[in-house]
């Protein structure tokens, strides 16, 4: 068996303390999310909370694919992180990971550190009389832009993957999270319209989005609004499709 421990300069000196958290992980912290794919929970230590993601056990063929082929998604995770931190883009600040190596990947975790936060994109979505939603978009069509600008292509850019904080006075931030499906690429306007697919827009979320984004990109807002709205209903009507095959078999 063989391990691969890194963690941020930051941390070090914590760096025995989450280690033994991460071999006890079923023992040690509280759950944040249980799902069948994958397990997070949050520990405090020495007055700082941390986030553990533990990432589902790959197959065999996989595991031997992460460990000679492909970066762990944990690996990824922080490294993505970092370069977002790079260019200015809010994310959990990445503390370390861990992979387990015996034959393959057998286990990885990725170590972040919590931020408390409002909301999550989701309840703009949810509630169409959110308290100041069409700012939030506006801003938050900004904070997209600048992913864009960057050629940040967040291949993950869903409604549950933005936590948003309200410093107040109409200003808010946006952190990204599950960051392991990202590429870095230059990305010209079909590339960025094709982007905010995964986002289940509404047809008045993307009005206001649209032209927010038109003037960002000095790109007519008509064009703007009907290439988001293609991509968007294009997802949704593959997303309905499948769940309507399921509910058959």
């Amino acid at each position: 068996m063989r391990e691969n421990f890194v963690i941020h300069p930051d941390y070090s000196p914590l760096a025995a303390k989450l280690m033994d958290v991460l071999i006890n992980f079923s023992k040690k912290g509280e759950y944040v999310t249980k799902g069948d794919r994958n397990v997070i929970k949050r520990v405090q230590l020495e007055g700082t909370i941390f986030n553990i993601k533990k990432f589902k056990t790959p197959n065999v063929f996989q595991s031997i694919v992460y460990q000679f082929l492909r970066k762990s998604k944990a690996k990824r995770s922080y490294e993505y992180a970092s370069k977002l931190i790079g260019f200015g883009i809010n994310t959990p600040f990445p503390v370390g990971y861990l992979e387990v190596f015996s034959g393959g990947l057998k286990e990885s975790f990725y170590i972040s550190k919590h931020i408390n936060y409002d909301f999550d994109f989701r309840e703009l979505i949810h509630n169409p009389k959110f308290k100041n939603r069409n700012e939030i978009l506006r801003q938050f069509t900004k904070f997209t832009f600048k992913l864009h600008e960057n050629g940040i292509n967040f291949l993950d850019h869903s409604p549950g993957n933005t936590l948003i904080v309200d410093n107040g006075g109409n200003n808010y931030e946006y952190y990204l999270i599950d960051l392991n499906r990202m590429r870095f690429e230059p990305m010209d306007f079909n590339a960025r319209m094709h982007n905010f697919r995964r986002l289940w827009l509404s047809k008045t979320m993307i009005k206001v989005m649209a032209e927010e984004y038109a003037t960002l990109y000095t790109k007519p807002v008509d064009s703007t609004y009907a290439m988001m709205l293609h991509y968007s209903r294009q997802f949704q009507k593959k997303i309905n499709s499948k769940k309507l095959r399921r509910r058959r078999k």
